[in-house]
């Protein structure tokens, strides 16, 4: 199970996510009971029915699929996990910063997937606040090291707006 970073400490997680076995449909999975994370595409099959029997609900958006799909169900939404299936994979920081920014999501941003420490810094300027750090790596170093690879970056980003050279002045 991964381990949780949130707001730069390790944190429980209370979360569980909702994978669809061989066989499974959107419209045939058996939704659980508790805090759970459901992939987009139950979620769009089956809104109604986790409205009417979840009061915290999250979503799984995976890289392929567009945030412009569930913008006007964003108040719904605990946390919204966006999943990195590869380390070379960076269409989630764009979702990140789609949802932050031109949406204003003000939940928890969760990365999910293969997510590494040397990444942490640079998802948490596209808006990241939790981080399920892959199985096998260390949390306490993540946690240390993975923040502060930088004193400081030169662009403006979705949590610093203002670009280096208009803050020094």
């Amino acid at each position: 199970m991964a381990q949780l970073i949130k707001n730069r400490a390790a944190a429980a997680d209370s979360w569980t996510t909702l994978a669809l076995a061989e066989g499974e449909t959107p419209e045939t999975v058996a939704l659980p009971a508790g805090d759970v994370i459901f992939p987009l595409a139950v979620w769009l099959a089956r809104k109604t029915e986790i409205i009417s029997g979840h009061k915290r609900i999250g979503l799984l958006i995976q890289p392929d699929e567009r945030v412009e799909d569930i913008a006007a169900d964003l108040d719904y939404f605990i946390v919204i996990a966006i999943n990195f299936p590869k380390f070379v994979d960076g269409r989630g920081y764009s979702t990140a910063s789609l949802l932050r920014q031109r949406y204003q999501y003000q939940g928890e941003l969760r990365a999910v997937g293969d997510v590494l420490h040397d990444q942490l810094f640079f998802y948490q300027r596209v808006g990241f606040d939790s981080y399920a750090l892959k199985d096998g790596k260390n949390l306490v170093h993540a946690i240390d090291a993975g923040f502060k690879p930088f004193s400081d970056a030169y662009q403006a980003s979705t949590t610093q707006p203002q670009p280096y050279f208009r803050r020094r002045a």
